[in-house]
């Protein structure tokens, strides 16, 4: 996938711009290669990390990668124009795969930007990725024995209609995510690429969907007090920053993140919030059945560690990969 993305940015490159570059896998320092770009002012020579898309909650990651190597490029098939922004402030250097270019050297600077690709062909819609299929999909993740359970019993625990199922399943082993064994036997491969997608597809696609509007505290005590609130059980759990707090002890909660099944009157009645647009208590619709949880309080590991990522808040990503390294990664 690397060099297919990498031949393409350069060949682009090279058609807009007449910019010559030759790219070299290595794998060393946990890179994947180097770039020799032919420039006005002589050769330039860089270390690249080579990524499929590149979203908010990687930015700190690849800042700290920056700061290791010199002349760091960050190669992508997709870069959205905010990142883009944000690696030119701190002026790291990128190539995409459509041809655009900042770089930033001694000798050189280039900014290139407005070129797009050319998609000969248009991708299939996969179920696995919409919002229903993300939550059979998180099902997975999460308990993977319900892959080789009856479809129907699958579709009870997801929370989606039976139809969907074999569509969704057809739509993982199109993307190599899942391979048959024996006639009846399902198994996840790739698993942490799945996570991965999983955690981009959730932000984008059924976390939207899920949201059901903000509320802050009625008093400014409450909120120093949030972990003294009783939510009820199996319908109300911390999410994101107060559940990343409860699992690691290492985060003070600025946004709380909650995942209920209780309605709105029962949200002001029992915890004492109340509606406000700009408030930092965000409600979302919980999607899963009992056992995908962590506790009675908090959600599963997976639904925290999304959720931190997803800010791209430096210290939510140092606890979101805390609780990948002691809670996830051993199943992943």
């Amino acid at each position: 996938m690397e060099e297919k993305i990498v031949n393409t940015a350069l060949d682009n490159l090279r058609k807009y711009t007449g910019i010559e570059g030759n790219f070299t896998l290595t794998r060393e320092n946990r890179l994947d290669g180097k770039v020799d770009f032919q420039l006005p002012k002589g050769k330039e020579v860089f270390v690249a990390e080579v990524k499929r898309e590149v979203r908010n909650y990687q930015l700190p990651i690849i800042e700290n990668t920056a700061r290791q190597y010199k002349n760091f490029l960050l190669i992508a098939e997709t870069i959205f124009p905010n990142i883009k922004e944000e690696l030119r402030k701190q002026e790291i250097a990128y190539l995409d795969a459509a041809g655009n270019i900042f770089l930033k050297t001694a000798r050189h600077y280039l900014w290139i930007e407005g070129h797009k690709v050319e998609k000969a062909n248009i991708e299939k819609a996969n179920r696995a990725f919409t919002a229903t299929g993300l939550k059979v999909v998180y099902l997975f993740l999460t308990d993977e024995h319900y892959l080789n359970l009856p479809q129907r019993i699958i579709a009870e625990e997801a929370g989606v209609a039976l139809g969907n199922i074999n569509y969704i399943i057809r739509g993982l082993k199109e993307q190599k995510f899942l391979i048959q064994k024996g006639k009846k036997e399902l198994q996840i491969l790739h698993k942490k690429e799945l996570l991965e997608k999983w955690i981009m597809s959730f932000e984008e696609k059924l976390k939207p969907a899920l949201h059901t509007g903000n509320f802050r505290f009625t008093k400014t005590g409450d909120e120093k007090d949030w972990n003294q609130m009783t939510l009820k059980p199996h319908e109300t759990y911390w999410g994101g920053e107060p559940a990343g707090a409860l699992l690691t002890n290492y985060l003070q909660p600025e946004v709380f993140t909650i995942y209920t099944s209780e309605t709105r009157n029962d949200l002001i009645k029992n915890y004492r919030i109340v509606p406000d647009a700009k408030g930092n208590i965000q409600v979302y619709s919980k999607f899963w059945k009992e056992h995908d949880t962590k506790n009675k309080t908090i959600v599963n590991p997976i639904l925290i560690y999304t959720d931190l990522l997803n800010t791209g808040n430096s210290r939510c990503i140092e606890t979101a990969q805390m609780i990948y390294d002691k809670h996830i990664k051993q199943n992943i």
